[in-house]
């Protein structure tokens, strides 16, 4: 005997009828698809969210990686202070900072040869050159950063009267 369903078992013994049945197994394919887009759905927002945290992922590494690289740069280019015996102020935002170098360095620093940029909890001495490399990659390591000064303009009133670099405060 062969097996039959068990709508093909409730029609033979009378049960329900052909409407019934062709209703049931309309209701059963509509059920289905709705299943089968909620799964979609639900698989559609599982990789967004995925793919977000991935880009997360992948510009906290980006940002750690950079860091270390300024890191790297200041270690390896910073000046020995150790000797330094004139005191060079400068300020980090709002606060007056000091730091101890020579005659020579102070002169580079005002000149913008030289910067001074912050590492850990200190400030450190580094050439300018890689102070604007640093700066390209994060502008907030580079405390002191001079530039060349600019050419006055020809009707300004107080051309003739120049601040000097080197006042010491």
């Amino acid at each position: 005997m062969a097996k039959l369903s068990l709508q093909e078992q409730m029609l033979k013994a009378g049960l329900v009828n052909k409407k019934q049945v062709r209703k049931a197994k309309k209701g059963a394919k509509k059920q289905a698809r709705e299943v089968q887009a909620s799964v979609e759905e639900k698989k559609a927002e599982q990789i967004a969210r995925d793919k977000a945290l991935n880009q997360e992922i992948q510009q906290k590494r980006k940002e750690k990686e950079i860091r270390a690289q300024i890191k790297q740069l200041i270690e390896q280019n910073q000046l020995d202070n150790s000797k330094g015996d004139i005191k060079y102020n400068f300020t980090d935002g709002s606060i007056i900072k000091t730091l101890y170098v020579d005659e020579t360095t102070r002169k580079q620093l005002m000149s913008g040869i030289l910067v001074v940029a912050r590492l850990e909890d200190g400030y450190v001495v580094i050439p300018g050159i890689v102070g604007r490399k640093i700066s390209e990659r994060d502008d907030t390591v580079v405390i002191e950063n001079k530039q060349a000064e600019e050419v006055p303009a020809e009707d300004d009133p107080y051309a003739d009267f120049v601040v000097p670099d080197d006042l010491m405060w």
